[in-house]
């Protein structure tokens, strides 16, 4: 185990929905509802399975919250139509987009439990991937269309699940084997047109793009998929006049959806929404898709830009959870649903229909949603991130604390409560102190509150690290203890290596040395003993020599998760195998086409510092080697690129598409 330059001081130092539903003052009631009811989609794959999945319902008496659970109804899915014109359709690439943003690893159940989470929260159509990438992200996006893209809920509503493609048969055909196993699958393909990218990056012709485009689509087709995503990369940078005639021989050649990417997050709001009411004018054919927006951040304008894209006569919004993709990110989905929850009955007048924009999302499902991506991915929201942060509902101001005690909505346009995040009154409203004392039902409680929605083996295993860490903290576990105990067990499902003992020396004079107990996956203990230049240094070595793994500690931060001589100390870690090395795990750069390694993240959280750094560092290698036997079992060669196919001399990656 290497350190990068830094990283040494750091280890040693520490819907449907009316306005009301989610105002402050309200009973959160929905006054509105979609007009269509759910019926089989015989134009997409024949009939809907019999349902599978129950709906998840509030564990609250109180008939307010339970409302919240109460699924939004939706117009029947018709690839390229929606009868309800007021109806925006939500489409969430956390899973691709939001995976490319730099060291938001997942695993296969990650992003299976991630889409299982989308799924709940009533996103139209999940983008799952990018299949030609690699055998890893093959089987992923089969993974999630096998299982989630055929739970059907109560209601009839089963997510879409796209997979993404160059426009180019190989790519598409590998997406089509992917998806095809949904009960509503899609395939989304994409070719740059703007001047610089068709000049620089393809080296191709207007004409030349126009015919792979159409050739792309007609592929497509002749798969047997009926539900084809056409994106025109960089769209906003495109000169309209081209834009008008590849979108309207797509359409001919068969495409139901068009997405219009600010790919560089180049557009100002009024711009881009001028872009879709141009396209909507202009493109021949164009009131036989769904026009779509996909707005990157650059500019901190993607949210606006979407909203833009609505007013003008968007119905698909692309987003993801938290914003997270390449760069400055993506539209938030979470800003986006309740832009459009707290003022698309009012302010979208203009476009198609009466301008009473809805979507069919949950949104007491946002802040689980958003807290699981934020764990699996180890991107923290900032405090002031709106809808999710920490600071979202936090009030600290005496006149604003004044206002909130005399009447929520003074400083609050939503409620908590109405996108996951149970208030509660004083730990849980009933005066409970989290201690060594208290049972699982408390616990369990208190983090539901928090907007965990813990399935019963992960609440088992946060229960026995609350109980080990209620053993030595006195004063019991606030919430910010429970958060970060969550965050430390994140991995778990991982769990290939377990710290079981642990001991260190160290001062002024001396060496520093640690011994180090695991247990592995045979269910042997080893340990270790090694020096190193701090406590630290120390137990990473003796962890390196027993797990025989060859990695450079990239980043390393700590912070005291509350104030005090007994605060826990949350530790979070990103390791880079080294390259040549055992455990190898080079990937190409999405930016760059160039191989690279990949990067995996480790939190771990404990009172004894050197004991958190411990569990964040093991996290970290539990995720690289269930990663490399994963891929190692699909076949994969070194690279990670087996199955990737290079297109008119380029080299296989994964591109960011829009």
């Amino acid at each position: 185990m290497r350190f990068f330059p830094g990283a040494v001081l750091a280890a040693l130092s520490l819907g449907a929905a009316s306005t009301a539903a989610f105002s402050s003052n309200s009973k959160i009631i929905s006054s509105r509802t979609a007009s269509s009811s759910r019926s089989p989609v015989a134009r997409v794959r024949g009939t809907i399975p019999t349902p599978t999945t129950a709906l998840s319902s509030s564990m609250s008496t109180d008939p307010a919250i339970a409302e919240l659970y109460k699924r939004k109804s939706r117009p029947e899915y018709i690839p390229g139509r929606i009868d309800d014109p007021d109806y925006v359709r939500i489409f969430d690439t956390t899973l691709r987009d939001g995976e490319q943003s730099p060291g938001a690893t997942l695993t296969s159940s990650e992003k299976l439990e991630i889409a299982r989470n989308l799924a709940k929260l009533g996103v139209d159509i999940i983008e799952a991937g990018f299949p030609i990438a690699s055998p890893d992200d093959f089987a992923g996006v089969k993974q999630i269309a096998d299982v989630v893209g055929n739970e059907v809920f109560e209601d009839g509503y089963v997510p879409v699940i796209a997979g993404l493609s160059r426009a180019n048969e190989k790519d598409i055909a590998r997406a089509w084997d992917a998806v095809k196993g949904a009960v509503r699958p899609r395939i989304h393909t994409f070719i740059a047109t703007s001047e610089i990218h068709m000049k620089s990056k393809l080296n191709k012709t207007p004409d030349e793009v126009v015919a792979i485009a159409v050739n792309a689509v007609k592929y497509a087709k002749s798969l047997g998929c009926d539900d084809i995503e056409f994106s025109p990369e960089d769209a906003g940078r495109s000169d309209p006049e081209f834009l008008y005639r590849i979108l309207a021989e797509v359409i001919d050649a068969g495409a139901t959806t068009l997405n219009i990417p600010d790919t560089t997050g180049w557009n100002m709001p009024w711009e881009f929404g001028e872009l879709i009411k141009k396209l909507r004018e202009n493109v021949r054919g164009a009131e036989n898709v769904i026009f779509s927006t996909h707005c990157q951040n650059d500019l901190g304008l993607a949210t606006a830009n979407s909203l833009s894209g609505a007013l003008n006569g968007a119905r698909q919004l692309e987003c993801t959870i938290n914003g997270i993709g390449e760069r400055a990110g993506n539209a938030s989905l979470e800003e986006v649903v309740m832009a459009l929850a707290l003022k698309g009955n009012e302010q979208f007048q203009g476009g198609p229909g009466t301008g009473k924009l809805h979507t069919a999302i949950n949104p007491v499902y946002i802040t689980p949603t958003s807290k699981m991506v934020a764990e699996y991915t180890g991107m923290k929201c900032q405090p002031h991130k709106a809808i999710v942060g920490a600071n979202a509902f936090q009030h600290e101001s005496g006149i604003h604390q004044d206002g909130m005690i005399k009447d929520k909505s003074t400083y609050e346009i939503m409620t908590p409560e109405s996108i996951g995040l149970m208030r509660g009154e004083s730990q849980s409203g009933a005066g409970i102190v989290l201690g060594k004392h208290s049972g699982r039902n408390a616990v369990g409680t208190r983090l539901r509150e928090l907007g965990y929605d813990l399935d019963l083996d992960k609440l088992n295993a946060v229960f026995a690290r609350f109980k080990e860490v209620a053993e030595k903290k006195k004063g019991g576990l606030d919430d910010d203890d429970l958060e970060s105990l969550v965050s430390d067990q994140s991995g778990s499902m991982n769990e290939l290596w377990k710290v079981t003992g642990l001991q260190a020396t160290t001062g002024l004079s001396g060496i520093p040395t640690a011994t180090v107990k695991l247990m592995g996956p045979d269910g042997v203990e080893r340990y270790v003993s090694s020096t190193g230049t701090g406590p630290v240094d120390a137990v990473y070595k003796a962890i390196d020599q027993i797990i025989g793994v060859d990695v450079i500690l990239e980043s390393y931060s700590m912070n005291s998760v509350n104030e005090g001589i007994e605060a826990l100390a949350s530790t979070r870690v990103v390791i880079v195998p080294t390259a040549d090395g055992p455990n190898d795990s080079a990937v190409m750069d999405a930016q760059t086409s160039q191989l690279r390694e990949k990067k995996f993240s480790g939190s771990g959280s404990d009172t004894d510092i050197i004991t958190s750094s411990a569990r964040a560092y093991v996290s970290a290698l539990n995720k690289l080697l269930t990663w490399k036997m994963r891929r190692m079992a699909n076949g994969a060669d070194g690279t990670g690129t087996q199955n990737a196919v290079a297109v008119d001399g380029e080299a296989p990656l994964v591109v960011a598409a829009n």
